[in-house]
């Protein structure tokens, strides 16, 4: 039997692993914080294109850097801007105690980007008929809506998604190549049809909004007077400075 490192390396687990990196490295670039983590799959590095300044994969075998149980995690609670989760909660017998470690983890308006296997796909289909095969035909599959039931639960607020792998899975580069022209008609013909979703959540905090600094307050003022108060209120400001 396959195990999901192995099936990662089929012609099938290629095509899909080159979608997911794309995918990642252009979701995670422009997100800024101090520390960010990936869970599961730590032989691709979904983190490589973000700046923070700590970068960290954990999993329960190498390569992982961190050897943790993603259902317990040895991290402070609010202290991660950015957690990634490529394929964990289907193969999992404890998905929504994942969830709710990640939602203890991260901080406050900290992002979470979930990847997950589509039951109502194709890919779905097949797992419903080859459900006691290799990886990843013997994972449960969760449904979108459900998974974002449960985020919607833990105070997550969706802000962006996504699908990909329209193609048959069919684990040969023979049977995908036909098929490609699926991946580009996927999106605007059969949207949710997709073997594979991308979620990016951000975790929102009742009652918590920005602080913004008085001198934008200032500026703000500045902007909405008649020319000649302007410039009292700039003199009036250099003389206090």
């Amino acid at each position: 039997m396959l195990s999901l490192d192995e099936w990662f390396q089929t012609p099938l687990g290629c095509y899909l692993a080159e979608r997911e990196q794309a995918h990642f490295d252009r979701e995670v670039a422009d997100i800024f914080g101090f520390n960010a983590v990936q869970i599961g799959l730590p032989q691709f590095d979904f983190l490589h294109t973000n700046r923070m300044q700590l970068r960290v994969c954990t999993g329960l075998k190498a390569p992982a850097q961190l050897r943790a149980d993603p259902i317990h995690l040895p991290i402070a609670s609010q202290s991660i801007d950015l957690l990634a989760m490529p394929h964990v909660l289907e193969f999992s017998d404890h998905p929504h105690k994942i969830l709710r470690e990640a939602e203890r983890v991260l901080m406050p308006e900290g992002h979470l980007i979930i990847t997950g296997f589509n039951p109502r796909s194709l890919w779905g289909f097949r797992r419903a008929v080859d459900s006691a095969s290799d990886y990843p035909w013997c994972g449960d599959f969760i449904a979108l809506a459900r998974l974002k039931d449960w985020l919607a639960l833990l105070g997550f607020e969706i802000v962006s998604g996504r699908m990909c792998c329209y193609a048959p899975p069919a684990n040969s580069e023979r049977w995908l190549r036909p098929f490609q022209f699926m991946e580009l008609a996927g999106d605007r013909w059969w949207a949710m049809g997709g073997g594979v979703y991308f979620l990016h959540a951000i975790k929102r905090v009742h009652g918590m909004h920005v602080i913004t600094p008085k001198w934008h307050e200032r500026l703000a003022a500045k902007k909405s007077l008649a020319p000649a108060a302007q410039k009292i209120l700039e003199k009036n400001d250099g003389t206090n400075g």
